[in-house]
Formats: C-alpha cells, sequence, structure tokens
C-alpha cells in the first residue's frame, strides 16, 4: 500500500492512455484539495523533459537510450507525474504487444523523489491500464527486480515472451550482454 493516498476520479472504463484521466497524490495528513503532484498522459511538449528525467538512467545502464524521435513517436504510451510546480519527477510507458501481453518500459523517478511513492503510483495507473484493455499480463525487464516484486510481480524468462524479444531484444545493443531480468504480473 503506497504511503501516498490518490485523490480524484479513476475514470469509466477508459482504454486509451489519451483519455485517461488524472490521478492526484497527496502525502498523509495534506486534505484532497491541495495536490502536490498529478499523473497524467505525457504531451509532446513534455519530450525534453522525460529525455532529462530519463538521462542519468541512461547513462548508469539502467534504461536504454531512447531518441527524441522515438519518445514523440511513441508519446500516447507514456504517463508522467508532475510536481505542483509543473516540473516532471517520474514518468513510465506501457508498450502493448498483443492482446495478452504489455509491457511496462521506461519508468524513471527523479532522485530527490524515490521512495516517496512516485513509482508505485505510476505502475498502478499503468497497470490499471492493462487491465482496463484486458491485458492478460505485464511484463517488465528491469536491473532493479525488487521494486517490481514489491507490487506483485514474479520472475520471469525472457524467451517466455517471443513477442518482445523480436520487436525489441533482436535490436538491443546489449542483446548478447543482457542484465536485465524479466518479471511479469498475471492480470
Amino acid at each position: 500500500m503506497s504511503a501516498l493516498p490518490i485523490f480524484g476520479e479513476q475514470g469509466a472504463g477508459s482504454s486509451s492512455l489519451r483519455r485517461k484521466p488524472s490521478i492526484h497524490i497527496a502525502p498523509e495528513g495534506t486534505a484532497p484539495g491541495s495536490q502536490l503532484l498529478q499523473v497524467r498522459p505525457a504531451a509532446l511538449a513534455d519530450v525534453p523533459a522525460l529525455e532529462s528525467l530519463m538521462a542519468p538512467y541512461v547513462a548508469t545502464g539502467d534504461l536504454l537510450p531512447r531518441s527524441n524521435y522515438d519518445l514523440c513517436r511513441h508519446i500516447k504510451e507514456y504517463l508522467v507525474a508532475e510536481a505542483g510546480d509543473g516540473d516532471l519527477v517520474g514518468c513510465g510507458s506501457l508498450k502493448i504487444y498483443s492482446r495478452d501481453l504489455a509491457e511496462v518500459a521506461g519508468l524513471a523517478v527523479r532522485a530527490e523523489q524515490q521512495g516517496a511513492g512516485v513509482g508505485r503510483v505510476l505502475m498502478e495507473a499503468l497497470v490499471g491500464e492493462a487491465r482496463a484493455s484486458g491485458i492478460a499480463e505485464v511484463l517488465a525487464l528491469t536491473r532493479k527486480p525488487a521494486f517490481f516484486h514489491k507490487l506483485g510481480f514474479e520472475l520471469a524468462e525472457k524467451e517466455h515472451f517471443p513477442l518482445k524479444v523480436w520487436a525489441d531484444c533482436a535490436k538491443c545493443p546489449r542483446q548478447n550482454c543482457c542484465d536485465e531480468i524479466a518479471v511479469v504480473l498475471k492480470l
């Protein structure tokens, strides 16, 4: 359970990230009227901030690089966590491969916000979108499996996800020396 309560409507049956309503969270004891963080669909105007947010994790190898072109092309897959001052403090995407499989990718939370529940709230929103779309399993490839285990994901073999391997892994620069761990959540 997140230490950050969620305020706002979850929406009724929307299966498109573009129509996903905003989710507002605030620290415990904060009145619902004073939203300090908003989770919303990403917009093209967010691309420079997404690049900046992901850059430290790309540098450490925790995230694969995403070009400006790729971010623009796939912007509808992203959700962002926006602080009250308008700064983006987190992001993540839901890549749908089939009716049965989606992947959480590009999950990043600003270092000073880690441990505050931002990643958990982003994951809950992304998994909620997968559920609303009728997806059977949500996959993540990560170097930090403990975070996903706390959210109910279990270890899996990458080879069990041929659509993912065919779509992305075959083109990955780390293909032959991958150190990411596959985790999956069955919905």
